[in-house]
């Protein structure tokens, strides 16, 4: 009996690889595993690290257009581009003109998303399939397909929107040559266009929320408000916060529907922060350009920062 016991033993060690073949295995799995990764990490520091680092330099130094040819002849100037950021009418009017955008579009964005998708989790039950498909479709669709219509629909004489007004006696405004009313065009343009992303992960929240717990606060009474309130809403914290990071970050950024839409105008009345530093490039001003995207960068990290500090789980 010993015997055939010493010699399974035996066999059994002789299957398992031996201390020394281990780190050997280990060592050789590594040098694989970045031969591998070697294509992305070297795609990753020439073409995302090598131009951030020379975006930094530039941005504390005085490079303009003319300068390329001769890049080491460039003078340090330290943070003097970053204050006269600080003091440039020009800027600070791009930079509320995105705070506007974002405090206005972000909220709007965030509601007709989560609206739709509580009516797709309970209530539209035929052709949810093809509303899922309606709602998202902007989402993909190109941001110039989605400026030619919509440049449509807010023409002041003929305009779709304003026919509708007029049909209930309202007279339509200029809508993208009213200072007044071109930011807010955009921001009808914007949510529309964006809302999709979000229904979706919102309809992927709900879907996850039990059920049970529902019915349970229905049997204590309580009415379909106060289950959404005090069941839905906390538990849909983390994709909230998701969507709302997501999107806030998105808009911080927004360039496309000045860019294609309005260009700015009227009066500057839609430049944004990426639009303005887009023209200080086309002026040759890429110094003055760096810093700015810098700065646009800290404004990103800080509001990102503080949403996560408003919506994050107690522990």
């Amino acid at each position: 009996m010993s015997t055939l016991t010493d010699g399974a033993d035996t066999a059994r060690r002789e299957q398992l690889p031996s201390r020394k073949a281990r780190p050997r295995t280990g060592l050789r799995e590594g040098r694989a595993a970045w031969v591998l990764a070697l294509p992305f990490v070297l795609l990753f520091l020439v073409f995302t690290v090598w131009p951030v680092l020379q975006s930094l330099f530039m941005s504390v130094t005085d490079t303009r257009a003319q300068d390329l040819r001769t890049p080491l002849a460039v003078d340090f100037v330290g943070l003097e581009n970053y204050a006269r950021a600080l003091t440039d009418e020009n800027f600070l009017r791009a930079a509320r003109n995105t705070a506007y955008f974002v405090v206005v579009g972000v909220p709007l964005t965030l509601t007709l998303a989560l609206a739709a998708a509580v009516a797709l989790d309970r209530g539209i039950t035929r052709f949810r399939s093809a509303f899922r498909l309606g709602f998202y479709t902007p989402v993909v669709t190109s941001i110039v397909a989605v400026a030619v219509v919509w440049q449509f629909l807010l023409q002041r004489e003929f305009g779709l929107i304003n026919t509708v007004l007029g049909w209930v006696g309202i007279t339509g405004p200029n809508w993208l040559g009213d200072p007044d009313w071109s930011m807010p065009a955009l921001i009808m343009m914007a949510a529309w266009r964006n809302f999709g992303t979000g229904m979706i992960i919102f309809l992927a929240g709900l879907q996850a929320v039990p059920w049970a717990l529902h019915e349970a606060a229905a049997i204590d009474g309580a009415n379909a408000w106060q289950r959404f309130r005090h069941i839905t809403l906390p538990l849909m914290k983390p994709t909230i916060l998701f969507v709302s990071v997501t999107t806030m970050i998105g808009y911080l950024q927004f360039f496309e529907e000045p860019f294609v839409m309005t260009n700015g105008g009227p009066l500057d009345s839609t430049v944004s922060m990426s639009l303005y530093t887009y023209r200080q490039f086309g002026f040759g001003n890429y110094a003055y350009a760096a810093s700015l995207s810098y700065l646009i960068f800290v404004v990103v990290a800080l509001v990102t920062a503080l949403q996560f500090r408003a919506l994050r789980e107690k522990g």
